[in-house]
């Protein structure tokens, strides 16, 4: 299990590096799976992911309050503002819109509520 554990941990990290470099991509949570699989596989790559100077005071926070900073915030503010932009350019569907849009708002009013880290 430690194994299978481990791989998506790793896989975690690659999706959030690719996250960092893609907007529309989320990182923080794959940065909080790829904690909560090191956490039950690799004590050393948990810490190195804990003490990292940019991922880890994300991760803390998290785990700490379940608190979201605002730049992080303001991030996945815009990606959804640029998803739902892309969908209306595309002439998307009205009632792909409306779930979308209700799926983005929950998102949204989520990610709003959260104590800032």
């Amino acid at each position: 299990m430690r194994l299978i554990y481990l791989c998506l941990g790793l896989t975690s990290v690659l999706l959030a590096g690719v996250g960092v470099v893609l907007p529309l991509l989320p990182t923080v949570p794959f940065l909080l799976l790829a904690a909560f699989f090191f956490a039950r596989s690799s004590e050393r790559l948990h810490d190195w992911l804990l003490s990292h100077a940019t991922f880890g005071p994300m991760i803390l926070d998290w785990n700490e309050r379940g608190a979201i900073g605002p730049s992080a915030k303001k991030a996945a503010t815009l990606s959804v503002a640029a998803v739902f932009s892309i969908s209306i350019i595309l002439n998307v569907p009205t009632h792909v819109l409306l779930i979308q849009g209700l799926t983005l708002g929950g998102v949204m009013i989520f990610i709003w509520s959260r104590p800032n880290g």
